[in-house]
């Protein structure tokens, strides 16, 4: 019988904490810790003092596929590939970092975070998957987040080329280009 260590245990409590207070929903902790539901759910309660949300998590590439969203999404996934290059670390603290560091982004530039910590984690997953993938823009040359099937060699990025009625305001969440 395999005995269970404190410090395994004491670690994914910890990320479990780390999650909850970046605002994952519980499906998220438990596809990324061994603690059971009970215990996450006791520990979801405890450290944000509320029941988590219920619900399906978002599954649909659709959201992402916006012009907003897709710019949020496609900044936190060059960061995520970012650390994945340069750092050894589990996936999902390689998620946790990631968004992190987004957050820190957006809140840099005045901007509302439009990615949950739950919709960045379901990101990776998609692109894992091969649902969605990263293309290079043929203007700026950024990477932005792309149906696989996107003809690269022509793909103009959201920023290159906004809908017409985007980001007409600060008040709307609009992108301010200096």
């Amino acid at each position: 019988m395999r005995t269970k260590s404190i410090l395994t245990e004491a670690k994914q409590i910890e990320r479990a904490v780390t999650l909850i207070n970046l605002g994952a929903r519980l499906q998220v902790l438990e596809s990324e810790t061994d603690l059971s539901y009970e215990r996450l759910l006791r520990l979801y309660k405890e450290v944000s003092g509320k029941s988590p949300s219920k619900g399906q998590l978002p599954f649909s590439t659709d959201w992402v596929m916006t012009w907003q969203p897709n710019i949020h999404a496609s900044l936190f996934l060059n960061i995520h590939e970012y650390l994945n290059k340069v750092a050894e670390m589990d996936e999902i603290d390689t998620v946790i970092k990631a968004y992190q560091l987004y957050s820190e982004q957006t809140k840099a530039q005045d901007l509302e975070a439009l990615l949950s910590v739950t919709r960045a984690w379901r990101l990776v997953k998609f692109i894992d998957n091969g649902m969605l993938t990263m293309t290079k823009c043929s203007k700026c040359g950024g990477h932005f987040v792309t149906h696989p099937h996107e003809i690269a060699k022509h793909y103009v990025c959201g920023l290159c080329n906004p809908p017409a009625r985007a980001g007409k305001g600060r008040a709307a969440g609009g992108i301010q280009m200096h």
